[in-house]
């Protein structure tokens, strides 16, 4: 189903030769913008701090079509002579650490990267006249815990462990600079990315993925009944620059937090057997029942995005899956006989 938002392989002239910055550029989220903005013939600068071999903006050679810039998010100085030197006009903030896990054993690099980088930015955009729009990556997380609630944009934020705090925060630092300052800063809150090219073995549907191409069961930290919001990550992609281009020509726009997920909400085991059923498989899960210090359940309600800004996703959930299941199989070496098995049941 298509949105509003610009088309796989349809060009948008707000993007033609438009000097951009993507931080986190080597992250999951990052490679898959930045692909999608080269494709629509933007101008692409990107902050890397680790040079990271399996990301898709190196295994690509997208490096090849970019300008790089090499340091840390909480450089402001960096910050502000990137933005400068190459005449930024639009900047997607998605630097940060993203594993609850990692948070949890390491806090304050978590803190840094995820709140000293967000006013690092922020304030070097404030100090550069070219800069017209900023999009910064919050997280259903900054929610914290509603009590089974379905999560609205105006409902408060109120995270309690470090990596949701730490999205409360740059949420919220988000939110001052453009109430002080008008900084033309937008932000987006989204439910668990997934799709080709995430090496996180330890997150959910990439794992179950290599599990199953690889005759095990698949494994769940939790009990197995967690709710969580999926957003397949191309349509993360198109989300993002859509929401620059609205922000673009709607000022009232600045401030603003928009929710973006699929409809469907699913529990962890709601998300494995969807995907087990798509590969043809019948091992069952191993619940391990291992998960510490996250939120039970998380539900978006992404009316705002459709209303506001004519967002839907591209891609169905199963669709979505289905790409993302074909992208592991070639990777990984999968067989042909597993393909056209998915491909089968998605007919049906």
């Amino acid at each position: 189903m298509a949105g509003v938002v610009v088309s796989l392989g349809q060009l948008s002239p707000f993007w033609q030769d438009r000097p951009v910055l993507v931080t986190g550029a080597t992250g999951f989220l990052g490679g898959w913008l930045v692909r999608r903005l080269l494709d629509q013939a933007a101008e692409v600068v990107c902050l890397v701090r680790d040079w990271v071999p399996q990301s898709d903006l190196i295994s690509s050679e997208l490096q090849n079509r970019v300008k790089l810039a090499h340091g840390e998010v909480q450089d402001q100085g960096l910050m502000e002579r990137v933005l400068g030197e190459y005449e930024i006009d639009t900047v997607f903030h998605l630097a940060a650490q993203t594993i609850v896990g990692i948070a949890n054993r390491n806090p304050v690099s978590t803190f840094s990267s995820n709140i000293a980088g967000t006013w690092a930015v922020l304030e070097a955009c404030r100090r550069s006249p070219t800069v017209r729009q900023i999009v910064l990556a919050s997280s259903d997380k900054a929610y914290g815990e509603h009590q089974g609630e379905s999560y609205k944009e105006d409902h408060p934020l109120q995270g309690r462990h470090p990596y949701d705090v730490s999205k409360s925060c740059a949420d919220l630092i988000a939110q001052s600079y453009a109430a002080t300052y008008g900084l033309p800063v937008a932000i987006t809150r989204c439910g668990n990315f997934f799709g080709g090219g995430d090496l996180n073995w330890n997150r959910l549907v990439p794992g179950t993925i290599r599990a199953i191409l690889r005759g095990q069961r698949p494994v769940i930290r939790s009990d197995g009944r967690y709710v969580r919001d999926y957003l397949y990550i191309e349509d993360a992609a198109a989300a993002y620059m859509l929401l620059a281009e609205k922000l673009a020509d709607h000022p009232e726009l600045r401030g603003q937090a928009f929710n973006f997920a699929h409809d469907t909400t699913l529990t962890v085991l709601g998300m494995v057997g969807r995907i087990l059923a798509l590969m043809g498989s019948d091992l069952p899960p191993e619940v391990k029942n291992e998960a510490n210090n996250e939120i039970r359940y998380q539900h978006l309600d992404a009316s705002k995005a459709q209303e506001t800004l004519q967002w839907t996703p591209l891609f169905s959930l199963d669709a979505s899956l289905q790409k993302t299941i074909s992208w592991y199989e070639k990777f990984l070496g999968g067989t042909d006989d597993c393909h056209h098995v998915c491909l089968s049941i998605l007919r049906l």
